[in-house]
């Protein structure tokens, strides 16, 4: 069995969930606008760069405080 971590989920349409596959760490980003799209990484710091280049604060309905919740949500993981 999968650990399965919901980063965030600002409501049914968006939302980003991380899923643990033994190394591999599976993120799943759901969007209104894009539909879902699918990434795959073998190291916590290579996810942590994406989430670094991938996101910004107006991401987020309450900016800043949401952007930087999801990013310690994403290093505990």
């Amino acid at each position: 069995m999968f650990a399965k971590h919901t980063v965030y989920k600002h409501d049914h349409y968006n939302m980003l969930t991380v899923e643990v596959q033994g190394k591999t760490l599976v993120v799943r980003e759901i969007s209104d606008q894009w539909g879902e799209t699918c990434h795959k990484f073998v190291s916590r710091p290579e996810l942590m760069d994406w989430a670094t280049k991938r996101f910004a604060p107006n991401d987020f309905p309450d900016g800043e405080e949401g952007l930087r919740a999801a990013m310690e949500k994403l290093k505990s993981i």
